[in-house]
């Protein structure tokens, strides 16, 4: 079984958005957007920390008005976590929001006017040290495109892309990130596969308007895990009709199950059977539930039945093997001499688990004191 994820990661420029590293060998960072009018500030700043405790390491807010604008002033000084703006046509937005410390301006320069304007904005980016991402998505692409193409393709989303790109290269701005989007899987998946080999950029996944919460989730989950499984990728949003909450537990999942990056517990658990000597389901959900704040990477194996049990316990931080009346425990992959009783599981995981993470987070305290 691999400990660490055996993808060999494309190779790619760093960027900076905010104080997190895209690119260059950095984590694979995971995002969402607010869905709150951004003139409301209280409503979007309280979303962005809700954001902000599942994990969040960017979060985009979009500003269609000069009122937005000014509302994002507001909401920068309250947050933590850095901001990308979302910036559509008007590049007068991009420079106000530039001037109240966006940490990355999402914009297409083909988008937002002549060249005169484009150089402003690129200018105000380059002097703030602001990254820019270009954001191509097959739903809105350029009118002489899809009369060339007739329909979304690969092709004409990597025309689309590059296009924006020239026009960065040709002004000599090269700190920015690139996306091209798409809802159908194969169109999103064939578009990255030809723009990863096309720029050493940082890359931004998604497959746009994924659908609701799990129509959403598999469908991300089939076309970022195949382009993560390749190497490419340096960034993403899980796209959900759904609390944004969601979209960035469910691109932690992603990653995890990838293990390329580990955020929180692992759980693994049986379908569930009638070998199962509890039950298997509401005893994952529970604990899924009542230990969401846990950050610490860890391994937990819940089996109902001594066939699959005691192999997955023997790799796991912790592990649970069930058996009639009372299940077996696992620490380290070593069996226990206590057993827990079956009515009373969630109640003592849950201990274990939490002493299990205090321990290791105080261990990580420890090494990174001793090389400091």
């Amino acid at each position: 079984m691999f400990k660490e994820s055996p993808i060999i990661r494309r190779k790619s420029r760093q960027i900076m958005v905010g104080n997190v590293p895209v690119g260059g060998g950095a984590p694979i960072t995971v995002q969402s957007m607010t869905n709150t009018l951004t003139t409301d500030v209280a409503a979007t700043v309280a979303q962005i920390k809700s954001l902000e405790a599942v994990g969040a390491d960017i979060v985009r807010v979009s500003i269609p008005t000069m009122d937005a604008a000014e509302a994002f002033k507001e909401i920068k000084k309250q947050v933590r976590v850095p901001l990308v703006t979302d910036i559509h046509f008007d590049y007068r937005i991009a420079l106000k929001v530039a001037e109240y410390g966006a940490d990355c301006l999402r914009i297409n320069p083909g988008n937002i006017g002549n060249v005169d304007r484009i150089r402003a904005v690129v200018e105000s980016a380059r002097d703030k040290n602001i990254p820019i991402r270009i954001g191509v998505n097959g739903g809105s692409l350029e009118k002489d495109i899809q009369a060339k193409y007739t329909e979304p393709t690969p092709q004409a989303l990597l025309e689309s892309a590059m296009r924006h790109v020239d026009i960065l290269d040709k002004l000599n701005f090269h700190e920015f990130k690139v996306s091209v989007k798409a809802s159908d899987v194969f169109l999103a998946v064939g578009a990255y596969r030809l723009l990863a080999k096309q720029i050493d950029n940082p890359l931004h996944l998604g497959i746009t308007e994924a659908g609701g919460l799990r129509s959403g989730s598999v469908k991300s989950s089939v076309g970022l895990g195949l382009l993560l499984s390749e190497g490419i990728g340096d960034t993403l949003r899980v796209s959900l009709a759904a609390n944004p909450v969601e979209e960035i537990k469910v691109g932690f999942d992603i990653l995890k199950s990838l293990k390329l990056r580990s955020r929180g517990i692992n759980f693994i658990a049986c379908p569930s059977c009638s070998r199962q000597e509890f039950d298997v389901i509401s005893t994952v959900n529970a604990l899924e539930e009542r230990l969401e704040d846990i950050t610490t990477p860890m391994d937990v194996s819940i089996i109902g039945c001594i066939v699959n049990g005691p192999g997955e316990a023997t790799v796991s931080d912790l592990g649970l093997t069930g058996s009639s009346k009372k299940s077996g425990f696992y620490l380290d992959g070593v069996r226990q001499k206590e057993r827990f009783d079956n009515d009373k599981l969630v109640e003592q995981l849950e201990e274990r688990i939490r002493a299990k993470a205090a321990r290791l987070d105080e261990s990580r305290k420890i090494a990174v004191k001793e090389v400091e």
